[in-house]
């Protein structure tokens, strides 16, 4: 059984939707066990993240996929709280030749996305973590209407929050299927390549 973990930050709630789509492509493949984890503020005290317990599931994971919405062009502070307590796992290597992935949300189509995801990367890349891309060319090539990749990520999933301030958010069905498809595929990806 492999365990893949999905931890992420959500502001408004978009990202938290995200993440449970990604999860959900995850759990959907058989030998896999999937887990969704919530970076709360509760455990952020003056600016610092400690939760002794999420770093123990994610030491134990094959693989960690990290989402956070992209604010002012980057991670939300409180991802980046997190990202800094794993300093820990980085110095011991214990992260190393896991595999990872990341998405990201925000308002707009572009919203400088690009770099949220490429910190996500860096960050991976720091603790010799081993990066699954995607892999799935925009639907609208392919003369398909679902909108899979209608954005147009290939390093990770983005997506885009067109939901009314004050209202519910509700996902866009293509990042929906983006969200989920790219969960299965780190997850397969884990079968195949984690001993």
């Amino acid at each position: 059984m492999k365990n893949i973990a999905v931890i992420y930050f959500t502001g408004s709630g978009s990202t938290g939707k995200l993440a449970e789509a990604v999860h959900s492509g995850a759990a959907s493949v058989p030998g896999v066990q999937a887990e969704l984890i919530s970076i709360e503020g509760k455990d952020i005290t003056e600016g610092r993240y400690q939760n002794d317990a999420v770093m123990e599931k994610l030491g134990k994971a094959d693989a960690i996929i990290f989402g956070t919405p992209t604010y002012m062009g980057g991670p939300a502070g409180q991802f980046k709280t997190f990202a800094d307590a794993t300093a820990g796992a980085w110095f011991g290597q214990s992260w190393k030749d896991k595999l990872a992935g990341g998405f990201t949300i925000s308002g707009s189509p572009s919203g400088d996305k690009v770099s949220t995801l490429q910190y996500l990367h860096v960050l991976a890349a720091q603790h010799a973590m081993t990066w699954v891309n995607p892999a799935g060319i925009p639907s609208f090539y392919q003369g398909k209407t679902d909108g899979f990749n209608r954005l147009g990520a290939y390093m990770g999933v983005i997506a885009q929050n067109t939901t009314p301030q004050g209202q519910p958010p509700v996902l866009d069905p293509g990042d929906a299927l983006t969200a989920q498809t790219y969960g299965q595929r780190v997850a397969e990806t884990a079968l195949k390549f984690r001993s």
